[in-house]
């Protein structure tokens, strides 16, 4: 027979360190558990001790079913600095389970999602195990307590056990009395006016009881941003004829909101950020926001006017504007939207907004300039799923836009553009994560020589091809950049935890913008990421394999801050 042999230390003065001798894997770290919670203080040569550890082990195999072993203890080896006892174990024949008898009474007999605790119930047959036995009653009535079963009890719960026979009996009967319900839900004062606040309500006096449905609650307040803090909880001093009342404490938030804050990427170099936010602009839940983003190459101006519809927390309608100047190599554009779009989610985590989108354009392009003027219906579909934060462990991104212009509309071409993304966040183990993205898109129009740039497409940049410079990548007319018909990129990368927020990155990525020919390009890397409180702080040094000739930068340092999603 092979035997497990354990040893484990505690570190003081004199180190104190336990030699296991057993054939039996589970019972072998129980023993070592229960071992370790005597005080370091309290080991010492004697028989009082020898003693000790084998009461301490005999309950570490009792828990477990075994209470006919046979447990020796000897002093092994002592120095000055060293005391090592071996715990030789036969734990003999367990205790097998003979009766079992489990039931609940009362709504929760019905209730689907006691069914699946009770699917894990012990069984006849098998060794008796104390924690199976604890566990069971403690979900028995921690699910109670999250389905509305205030008055739940066990009027019998009876572990009888008859060690001579080896054998041991289980009586359970769990009572759960009447599932309690949803009772008024009453809020404290508030700017919005209460039915705009009782259409987010995801349950309704009446319901039944769930604990996860106040959360939610909390939550869909919350992502409103009229409140700066929320507080949704059950009153169970009120509770009364099986309903329980809702309390929901509201703060408004401020009027006004500022933000500044200056940046810094490869891309566009430094750059100064003004956000002026008007999180509720009136009783009836309207929001204002205006940002001011100023880089080297890129001045914006954008401001959106939000208004919710019925459904306050999955449907809106919004009006925006944007001005945009861009002096980027070759690039040289004016442009002034407006835009007017309807929001709604039509499943859980989908998004879907209609919009309609005037665009006027200044622009130069193969050395002329030239001036568009666009009208553009359009639809998009996005999903974004995350988990863990500003540096997810879990997490993907689906986008799908749709946008078209028509001369029969007043617009000065026809056109349609139809741009996509998909990118991956995934834990492959401790330590370990794997991104992955794709983008690409197209056009297509009767006037590709009228076609605004910002419009049109390029790769190249931290979020897109790195090793190669931003908006780098496109057709070519006279020498200058003209952007393409068409694009691709995509990047594969995989991140190693180096220590707490730390992680080393080695990537590839490849992709092209094109009109007729596609000639792919690639790259390769390594960086560093740090989980900062605002998102990944991004740090590559980057390969071009394709450059342009007269290019003699070997290596891209690329340098960016923000979701990688």
């Amino acid at each position: 027979m092979l035997l497990c042999l354990s040893l484990f230390t505690f570190s003081s003065q004199a180190d104190t360190s336990f030699n296991i001798v057993i054939d039996n894997d589970e019972l072998e770290k129980n023993i070592e558990l229960y071992l370790s919670a005597i005080p370091e203080a309290q080991r010492y040569k004697s028989v009082s001790f020898e003693k000790r550890v084998r009461g301490e082990a005999t309950k570490a195999l009792e828990a477990l079913g075994y209470y006919h072993a046979k447990i020796q203890v000897v002093p092994e080896t002592e120095s000055d600095t060293d005391l090592i006892f071996m715990v030789t174990v036969e734990p003999g024949e367990p205790v097998i389970l003979d009766k079992v008898d489990i039931t609940v009474i009362g709504d929760a007999l019905n209730d689907e999602a006691f069914s699946d605790v009770l699917a894990e119930k012990p069984k006849p047959g098998q060794t008796l195990n104390h924690k199976v036995y604890d566990d069971l009653k403690s979900s028995l009535k921690n699910l109670a307590l999250k389905r509305g079963y205030f008055d739940a009890s066990f009027p019998v719960a009876k572990l009888e056990i008859s060690p001579s026979r080896n054998l041991a009996f289980i009586r359970l009967h769990f009572a759960s009395g009447a599932r309690y319900r949803f009772g008024e839900i009453k809020y404290s004062k508030q700017q919005i006016q209460i039915d705009r606040v009782k259409s987010i309500e995801p349950f309704e006096p009446g319901d039944p009881y769930l604990v996860t449905e106040l959360g939610k609650f909390n939550q869909l307040l919350a992502d409103t941003g009229w409140y700066a803090s929320v507080l949704v909880e059950a009153d169970y001093k009120g509770a009364h004829d099986a309903t329980v009342p809702v309390d929901v404490t509201l703060e408004p938030n401020v009027r006004n909101q500022f933000e500044t804050g200056i940046g810094y990427s490869t891309d566009s170099g430094p750059r100064i950020k003004i956000n002026w936010n008007k999180p509720w602009y009136n009783s009836r839940g309207h929001s204002l926001r205006n940002d001011i983003s100023l880089s080297k190459p890129r001045q914006s101006l954008f401001t959106a006017y939000k208004v919710p519809l019925t459904d306050v927390t999955r449907e809106y309608f919004e009006l925006s504007s944007e001005f945009v100047r861009l002096q980027q190599d070759d690039t040289n554009s004016r442009t002034v939207s407006l835009k007017a779009s309807r929001h709604l989610n039509f499943d859980e985590d989908w998004q879907m907004a209609f919009s309609f989108r005037w665009l006027y354009e200044e622009f130069k392009a193969d050395g002329e300039e030239k001036v568009t003027n666009l009208y553009l219906p359009g639809v998009e579909f996005n999903r974004l799923r995350s988990r863990g934060g500003a540096m997810p462990y879990w997490g993907d991104r689906q986008k799908l836009e749709v946008e078209f212009s028509d001369k029969f509309i007043q617009s000065d071409i026809n056109l349609l553009r139809v741009t996509g993304r998909t990118a991956w966040i995934r834990t492959l183990a401790d330590n370990h994560r794997g991104l992955a993205r794709i983008d690409g898109g197209g056009l297509t129009t009767d006037a590709f020589d009228e076609v605004p740039t910002s419009l049109r497409f390029y790769a190249g940049g931290d979020s897109s091809i790195r090793g190669y410079g931003y908006r780098s990548i496109s057709p070519r007319k006279n020498g200058e950049l003209t952007g393409g018909q068409y694009f691709a990129t995509g990047s594969v990368e995989y991140q190693y935890r180096l220590t707490g927020d730390w992680w080393l990155a080695v990537f590839t990525d490849g992709g092209d913008a094109w009109n007729e020919n596609l000639d792919w390009k690639k790259s390769a890397g390594l960086g560093i990421r740090w989980g900062s409180p605002v998102g990944p702080v991004r740090f590559d040094i980057a390969h071009g394999f394709d450059r342009e000739e007269g290019d003699d930068d070997k290596f891209r340092v690329h340098f960016s801050v923000g979701p990688q999603l």
